[in-house]
């Protein structure tokens, strides 16, 4: 058996929703933990409650800038940060380094994005209670197994099968614990342009995933309603 590190939480700030998300899948395919906040209101509450081990930020938001959050961030906490922003300015730039670790510009390599995330991200403490016994990129806690590179589902160790909406949205939500998507989300990322359903499908599906990967009786819940917003993945 070997032993691989806890999975690494970064922070994700980013209105634009495309960027947000191209930066997720590529953070997640190097096996990394995403929370995106939208605006800094956001930003602000995920940091109270994800504490990441690295920030990527927009520097222009609806709500501020990036670097105005930073700067007072940095009286309190001291965490790696890597702006993107499609401002080139020398000014911006040199004053993104001087608050932050590094600076991306727009359009950007979402490789070389990877790359110097890993380059600044501080190595994380080699404790018993930081590691997971798995070789594989796997998210376990002692009733719900999901094998990520696999796409495969144990409950209380036994393998199940899915439909693949239903492994497409456990997937998608569990790639992003704590995250609220909505139910519009959801529909448009899952189905897409098929014009023979509509958003109620999502809850359908996911009320059939309940009944097949939580267990009532105790505390394994993973599908959380968000009353008037949408869904989130409960990591426990």
């Amino acid at each position: 058996m070997t032993y691989i590190k806890e999975r690494r939480r970064i922070l994700v700030v980013e209105d634009d929703i495309d960027i947000a998300d191209l930066v997720t899948i590529y953070l997640h395919n190097q096996n990394y933990i995403t929370h995106v906040a939208y605006n800094l209101e956001e930003a602000t509450k995920l940091l109270e409650q994800r504490r990441p081990d690295l920030i990527l930020c927009d520097i222009m938001l609806p709500d501020g800038t990036g670097t105005d959050w930073i700067r007072a961030l940095r009286k309190s906490a001291d965490l790696p940060v890597i702006f993107l922003s499609s401002r080139q300015e020398t000014e911006d730039i040199v004053q993104g380094l001087e608050l932050g670790d590094d600076y991306i510009t727009k359009p950007f390599d979402p490789d070389i994005m990877v790359a110097r995330v890993k380059k600044r991200l501080r190595p994380a403490p080699s404790t018993s209670e930081n590691m997971v016994a798995t070789g594989e990129n796997v998210w376990r806690d002692g009733w719900l197994d999901l094998h990520f590179d696999r796409f495969e589902v144990r409950v209380n160790g036994k393998e199940i099968s899915l439909p693949a909406k239903e492994l497409q949205l456990l997937f998608l939500m569990a790639s992003r614990p704590g995250h609220v998507f909505s139910t519009d989300y959801l529909f448009e990322r899952i189905w897409g342009l098929d014009n023979w359903s509509d958003v109620r499908t999502v809850m359908v599906h996911l009320h059939h995933l309940r009944r097949k990967i939580e267990n009532t009786s105790s505390t394994h819940r993973y599908i959380i309603t968000v009353r008037g917003i949408g869904y989130k993945f409960q990591a426990r």
